[in-house]
C-alpha cells in the first residue's frame, strides 16, 4: 500500500467555530472526516504551524516546499498532501513545484483546501481531502509536479489561478485544462501536464518583491526595494509584457548591478521571449529585462526566488530560457 504524508497548515478547511469546539482542527481530525473505506493509502499526519495563507511569508512557503520534497526524497513517501488556505495556494503550489526537482518524478505533491469551514452545514473540505489523498497515492501523478485539488479536479501548479473567493469553482486552469479528475476513487487523465521547470540549483532567495506597474510609475520604487535588500524584482506589466517607458533606465541600471528584473503580464501570454516579440512590444528586453515566459506574476516571483539560487542576472536569464 502507498504511503502518503498529510501536512496540515490549518486555515479554512480546518476552521470550527461552533460552541465547545476548538478553533482549528488538527490534521488527525481532518483525516477522520474521510471514511476509512475511501483511504487509498497508509496516511501519516503532520501538523505544520503556519499563518493564514493571505499572510504567509515566502520563508513559510519555502519551508513547506522543502518539507514536501524531503518527505519524498528522504523518507520515501509515495505522495504528499498539503492542506492550505485558498488565498495564496497558487503561490505556494508553484514555489513547491519549482523547488521539487527530482521529487516530482518520484512522488505526487497535492495541495488542497476549502471554500467553506469544517463546521459549515455543507463543508467541501472532507471531499477535497479525500480526492487529494486518492491523487497523492496514484502513480499517474509521478512526473506531473505539484497540483491543486479542489472539486475533484487536479490543476497543474503552473496553470492554476484562483478566480472566486467565495464560490465554486474557486480555481481554474484556463485557457488550459485540469490535468486529472478524480471520479469514484479513481484518477481520469484530462490533459498533458506542462513541461517540468529546470531543477533548482543552490538555495532560493526569499526577498523578491512583486511590483504592479501603471502609467507614470516612479522608477524610484525599483531602486528603493533594492536598497531594502531585494535580490531580484518581478514587474507585473500589461499585454504581451509591456511596462512604462519611465522604468527603462532603472531596469538598465539594476541589470548593470546584477539585479535581475523579470517582466510578467497580468494577461495570459504566449510565453515567447520578450526580445522576439513584434516591433513595439516587449521593449523592456532592450533595457535588460527578462521575460517570465508566460508565467503569471505571482508564479514568476516564485520562479525568480528559485532561479536566484543559480546565480545573478545571466544565470537567471538562462534558467527562465529553459522554462
Amino acid at each position: 500500500m502507498a504511503r502518503v504524508l498529510l501536512i496540515a497548515t490549518g486555515d479554512t478547511i480546518a476552521y470550527m467555530s461552533g460552541p465547545g469546539r476548538p478553533g482549528v482542527a488538527s490534521g488527525a481530525d481532518l483525516l477522520r472526516t474521510v471514511p476509512a473505506r475511501m483511504l487509498p493509502a497508509q496516511v501519516e499526519v503532520e501538523d505544520f504551524m503556519a499563518p493564514p495563507s493571505w499572510d504567509m511569508s515566502p520563508s513559510v512557503m519555502l519551508a513547506l516546499a522543502r518539507r514536501a520534497r524531503s518527505a519524498i526524497l528522504d523518507e520515501e513517501f509515495d505522495g504528499v498532501v498539503i492542506t492550505h488556505g485558498l488565498d495564496a495556494m497558487e503561490d505556494t503550489a508553484y514555489l513547491t513545484d519549482v523547488l521539487a526537482g527530482p521529487a516530482a518524478h518520484r512522488g505526487a505533491i497535492v495541495l488542497t483546501g476549502a471554500v467553506r469551514p469544517l463546521d459549515d452545514p455543507s463543508p467541501d473540505g472532507p471531499g477535497n481531502l479525500a480526492a487529494s489523498l486518492t491523487a497523492a497515492a496514484h502513480p499517474a501523478l509521478r512526473g506531473v509536479g505539484a497540483v491543486v485539488c479542489l472539486d475533484d479536479r487536479l490543476h497543474a501548479a503552473r496553470w492554476v489561478t484562483m478566480i472566486d473567493a467565495g464560490g465554486r469553482p474557486a480555481f481554474t486552469s484556463a485557457p488550459y485544462s485540469p490535468v486529472f479528475r478524480v471520479e469514484e476513487g479513481r484518477i481520469r487523465p484530462l490533459a498533458a501536464a506542462p513541461p517540468r521547470p529546470p531543477d533548482p540549483v543552490g538555495e532560493p532567495e526569499s526577498h523578491v518583491p512583486l511590483i504592479k506597474t501603471y502609467p507614470d510609475i516612479e522608477p524610484a520604487l525599483l531602486t528603493t526595494v533594492v536598497d531594502a535588500g531585494a535580490r531580484g524584482i518581478v514587474l507585473e506589466g500589461t499585454g504581451a509584457g509591456n511596462v512604462p517607458v519611465t522604468l527603462f533606465t532603472a531596469i538598465a541600471e539594476l541589470s548593470d548591478w546584477d539585479i535581475p528584473v523579470v517582466v510578467a503580464s497580468r494577461c495570459h501570454t504566449s510565453g515567447v521571449p520578450l526580445d522576439t516579440l513584434p516591433l513595439g512590444l516587449g521593449l523592456a528586453a532592450k533595457a535588460g529585462a527578462i521575460g517570465a515566459r508566460g508565467l503569471a506574476p505571482v508564479k514568476a516571483r516564485a520562479a525568480l526566488m528559485v532561479a536566484l539560487g543559480s546565480g545573478g542576472r545571466d544565470a537567471v536569464r538562462e534558467w527562465f530560457a529553459r522554462m
